[in-house]
């Protein structure tokens, strides 16, 4: 998928939990809906897009991919 669609989609959410969510919580709400929503893949590109600088991607999205990433890391 391209990736301008998935930061663009991360993005929205964000906007979504912006009003759903308290501050403190919204990178937790992001990156939950990301964890019980996006396909496995979508999920690895996002991270990897943020690796590579993150471009387009709001702050609490950049904390939620954050989260994800730790996630992802084998123990």
């Amino acid at each position: 998928m391209k990736i301008e669609y998935l930061v663009k989609m991360a993005n929205e959410i964000d906007a979504f939990f912006s009003a759903e969510a308290a501050p403190q919580e919204r990178a937790a709400a992001v990156a939950d809906h990301l964890r019980r929503f996006w396909d496995p893949r979508m999920r690895a590109q996002i991270v990897a897009h943020q690796a590579a600088g993150g471009s387009g991607l709001h702050e609490h999205v950049r904390q939620a991919v954050a989260l994800l990433a730790k996630e992802a890391k084998p123990k």
